[in-house]
């Protein structure tokens, strides 16, 4: 499960919206896997006190869909065909290290 965005940790004021303050978005996210090989209890990465900022091993979308494919037994070779014969590549990331049993 993971979410598509979060929200800010400060109130924001815009000039645009006088008198109504709000939380902006922010591209800091959580996720967690379960089952499918998945080591029960992994905590991968960190941010900072305020959740504000990844510290330590911050990951990408392509990097959660190749840990999802590998779960599911999806070589990392494959690829599909399109009406050229041209491959195109299904993996775009690296699985994540460290989650997977």
């Amino acid at each position: 499960m993971a979410g598509e965005m979060g929200r800010t940790p400060k109130i924001s004021t815009l000039p645009q919206f006088p008198g109504k303050p709000g939380r902006d978005h922010w591209g800091t996210q959580t996720a967690f896997f379960a089952g499918g090989g998945v080591r029960g209890g992994a905590v991968i990465g960190a941010t900072d006190k305020m959740g504000a900022y990844p510290t330590a091993n911050p990951q990408k979308p392509e990097n959660m869909a190749a840990t999802i494919y590998e779960a599911l037994g999806i070589p990392r070779t494959i690829a599909w065909r399109d009406t050229s014969n041209r491959p195109h590549f299904v993996y775009h990331g690296d699985p994540i290290a460290g989650l997977m049993a």
